[in-house]
């Protein structure tokens, strides 16, 4: 009878500390009590503030960051060095690679460091990322190619590296390049363009796109979008289809970006055209880029081509019958 009770009195007191357990349990989650862990699936990319500490090659790592964000005064007009002037104008390399290059959207440089060496179809060869890197010096910044044994070179390379370690596989497309928009299938409009940089631009770049900057000798807070300091004809950016993809995705500036933009497709497409129908400086040379004309993007707004199209056409579009046309004539398919 004894050992009888004594099992019954147990059953009741496990049945109420598993209601008690149920109930405590229920209110905590409710008053939050009990903390969440962090989502763990969160990744951003490295930065130099937080994440440099301990690198073996911290130092040269801080010099690609230093280069990119301040290109002018390291590698460009603003040196103290005459010799180390490489940059033609004071653009930054983060006035296309946003945040320097750690933006979605812009160009990003996390991840590109294992994509080379890859075929470039500009120079019709197998290219290094110095090489890459020389090719914006040259057109981007509009200036000469930076030596390959450079510190300068060496940091750039050693940043992009660092911030392509360790990338989740499925973070990798997000970080490349730009997001392809719907190309409007008429010719770029220069007067809606006007009127979108007007309504969205001129707070930053000025009326004239010329820019802001307190003094000649101080780095753009906003940069020239033409003009003789900002990039040169045979820049990508001087490509319609690639400015509008950019500005899809990033302008206005802290507002727009690749997952929520601010701009339609259209509107970006007609702002890109207007920006660059103004004079900019010009590449030497500028022909002998891809020897393989075939290959050449169809918004190159220079020639020779492969094709009879008209030079206006290959700038401002319509480009969808250029790019049927290589598509029967070369079996290319194109996007750009």
């Amino acid at each position: 009878m004894d050992k009888l009770l004594f099992r019954i009195r147990l059953l009741l007191s496990t049945i109420v500390l598993l209601v008690f357990s149920a109930v405590f349990g229920l209110v905590a989650l409710h008053t939050g009590l009990i903390q969440h862990k962090p989502n763990n699936l969160v990744w951003k990319p490295k930065s130099i503030t937080t994440d440099l500490e301990g690198e073996e090659k911290a130092s040269l790592i801080k010099l690609g960051y230093d280069v990119i964000t301040r290109t002018p005064e390291l590698i460009g007009p603003l040196a103290e060095k005459e010799e180390m002037q490489f940059a033609g104008n004071n653009l930054t390399c983060q006035s296309c690679h946003l945040e320097a290059g750690t933006k979605p959207g812009s160009g990003s440089f996390v991840g590109v460091y294992n994509r080379f060496p890859q075929y470039r179809g500009r120079e019709d060869k197998m290219g290094t990322l110095e090489e890459r890197i020389d090719g914006c010096m040259e057109r981007s910044m509009n200036g000469q190619k930076l030596p390959h044994n450079t510190l300068e070179m060496k940091g750039m390379i050693a940043y992009m590296k660092w911030l392509s370690e360790d990338v989740p596989e499925e973070k990798l497309a997000e970080y490349k390049g730009y997001v392809a928009i719907d190309l409007p299938e008429v010719k770029a409009d220069l007067s809606k363009g006007e009127t979108i940089f007007q309504k969205y631009c001129i707070v930053c770049h000025g009326a004239d796109g010329r820019g802001v900057r307190p003094n000649e000798g101080a780095l753009y807070e906003f940069p020239p979008l033409w003009g003789n300091d900002s990039y040169n004809h045979g820049a990508g950016m001087h490509r319609v289809i690639t400015a509008a993809e950019f500005i899809k995705s990033n302008m206005p500036f802290q507002q727009a970006t690749y997952d929520k933009p601010v701009l339609t497709d259209e509107e970006a497409y007609h702002v890109a055209a207007y920006i660059n129908s103004f004079d900019r400086p010009q590449k030497a040379n500028p022909e002998a880029d891809f020897p393989k004309k075939e290959l050449k993007p169809v918004s190159t707004p220079y020639g020779p081509w492969r094709d009879n199209f008209s030079a206006e056409q290959h700038k401002y579009g319509p480009f969808q019958p250029i790019m049927e046309y290589y598509k029967l004539t070369f079996g290319i398919e194109k996007k750009k």
